[in-house]
Parts: structure tokens; C-alpha cells; sequence
């Protein structure tokens, strides 16, 4: 297949653009810059074009663009971004994709924010969306993606915590437990979704030929509660995790929006389709994930 990506220059993207390269496909990656190689084609999101021939000379397109959720204090300005980051570039896929009679399928990013917090009730493709930002945020995002044309197969990546041994949920906290001062968040009850990062490549590979349409959790098959995602860290690096994350301290850096709608919420994803479509996990405990990751 040609596969056309956005957000290759990011943790998923990389990744899955050298899996499907390795699998013997093409990939085409968009980018805002200038073009510096044959595989790359210049888009401009926020002015809603894509460098011709556009996506008209491809099979397939994997949407991953997007501002990082947890890189910046959520000001109002910086929940702009973060919308505009996921609804222009969606909206600008979808658009080229109306001019597109080859391209038959869309795998369109998404988060598992899009349940807000459910406690410990577990969840799956048919759950109904929660009323934070989060939620509203990825609501508005798979909706953006629904408007491709009819004859385009719209999947949407449900995404829960990456674990990877640079970037996603690990890369920011590594050094910190490395020192001996990781520790739970709050009380440590509330439930962590996470999927090894060569699981969501294999997966979203899997995504672009399966039966299924409509949205997909990319997540792993254990959930597990914080504190015992804190354990489990603190095994792999060999440190204490006895200190637990400050709240107020939380609160004062990140703002109490971001520390209750993407720090403290539970959500106890199970990933119903990729179980259907036949996904075999590499990396089906949060050990085994780490182990694989760290040694």
C-alpha cells in the first residue's frame, strides 16, 4: 500500500512509519516544512491544503498530528492550540480526501480522554463520552474525521498511554524514578490504560486492512491501577516509589484542570476490536511491557 502520514516526526509516527516501510510499504509523510526528500509533501493544516497531486495518489491515510496534551499549562490559548492542532489537520484530510477516488481508508487519531472519568467502571468501543475538555476535545475530533466521503473506511485511534523507553507516558518520568522519587498520583486508585508502543504500530498496521470501521481503543489488555503502574516502575528501575506526587505542588505547576481531567482520571479501557480483528499482544503486562522497554 501507499500510506500517507501525519505527525510522522512524532513517537508514534516514527515508529510506525519505519513498521510499515519494514512491511513493505510506502509511506508518504506530510510535513509543514519545506520537502527535503522524495517521501515528504508539504501541507499547510491551518490553511486547510495539501501540496499537490494532495492524497490523490494514495491507498491509505494515518492521522497522528497533534499538540501534546501534557506539554504545556492548559491557558486558554494553549487549549486553542490543542484543538486546532487535531480539527484543522483532520478537517484539511478530509477535504483532500473528497478529490480522492484511490484512498479507501482513514485511520484517524484519536485518545481515550474521549470517556472522561469512569471510575472503575471498565469501558469499551461502545461506552458513551465523558463532559470534560478532554472528552469534548476528542469528540469534536472524531467528528471532523467522520465528514471523509462515504466510500473512505474511517477508523478512529483511541489511544491510551504509550509506553515507550523515550517520550509517551515513561519518557517524562524516567529520570524522576531513575532518582528515587517517583510515587503514585493521589491516592494511586484510579485506573492507567497503557499500550506498549510496538503494540499500537503492529495494531494501527492491522487497522488498515481489518473489517472494522468506527473507533478502536488502542490499548493493552491490563489496565492497571496507578499505584501498581508506580510499583512497577520502581521495580524495572530498582528505586523506592514510597513519595507520592504532590497535589498542590501538581496543581500549582500544571493548573487544576489538567491534574483532574488527564493526571487523576480513571478510565479502565478494554480494547474490545483489536481482540476481534485477531491482534496478538507482545506486550500483555505492564512488567513484561517495562522489562521488554528497560531490561
Amino acid at each position: 500500500m501507499r500510506i500517507a502520514i501525519a505527525g510522522s516526526h512524532g513517537l508514534i509516527g516514527h515508529a510506525l512509519t519505519q513498521r510499515l516501510r519494514w512491511s513493505g510499504h510506502e509511506v508518504v509523510r506530510l510535513v509543514r516544512s519545506q520537502p527535503i526528500s522524495p517521501d515528504q509533501r508539504a501541507w499547510n493544516p491551518s490553511g486547510g491544503t495539501i501540496e499537490g497531486p494532495g492524497l490523490t495518489d494514495v491507498d491509505a491515510v494515518v492521522n497522528l498530528a497533534g499538540a501534546g496534551i501534557a506539554d504545556a499549562r492548559w491557558t486558554q490559548s494553549r487549549k486553542r492550540d490543542l484543538r486546532s492542532s487535531r480539527i484543522d489537520t483532520t478537517r484539511t484530510i478530509t477535504a483532500a480526501l473528497t478529490e480522492s477516488e484511490r484512498c479507501r481508508v482513514f485511520l484517524a487519531g484519536s485518545a481515550i480522554g474521549i470517556y472522561g472519568d469512569c471510575g472503575d467502571r471498565e469501558l469499551d468501543e461502545s461506552s458513551p463520552a465523558g463532559d470534560d475538555f478532554l472528552a469534548e476535545l476528542c469528540r469534536d475530533w472524531e467528528a471532523e474525521a467522520d465528514r471523509a466521503p462515504e466510500h473512505v473506511r474511517v477508523v478512529n485511534l483511541r489511544t491510551g498511554h504509550v509506553l515507550a523507553s523515550t517520550g509517551g507516558l515513561i519518557g517524562k518520568q524516567a529520570l524522576i524514578y531513575r532518582l528515587g522519587l517517583g510515587g503514585r498520583i493521589g491516592d494511586g486508585q484510579q485506573w492507567v490504560s497503557w499500550i506498549s508502543l510496538r503494540d499500537h504500530v503492529a495494531a494501527t498496521e492491522a487497522l488498515l486492512t481489518a473489517d472494522h470501521h468506527g473507533p478502536a481503543n488502542l490499548v493493552g489488555p491490563d489496565p492497571v491501577r496507578n499505584i501498581e503502574f508506580t510499583k512497577a516502575l520502581g521495580r524495572v528501575f530498582h528505586r523506592p516509589t514510597v513519595l507520592p506526587l504532590p497535589l498542590p505542588v501538581a496543581r500549582a505547576v500544571f493548573g487544576q484542570e489538567m491534574v483532574t481531567t488527564a493526571m487523576l482520571a480513571s478510565q479502565r479501557v478494554r480494547p474490545a476490536v483489536l481482540g476481534r480483528i485477531g491482534h496478538q499482544f507482545q506486550d500483555t503486562t505492564v512488567d513484561r511491557a517495562l522489562t521488554h522497554l528497560f531490561g
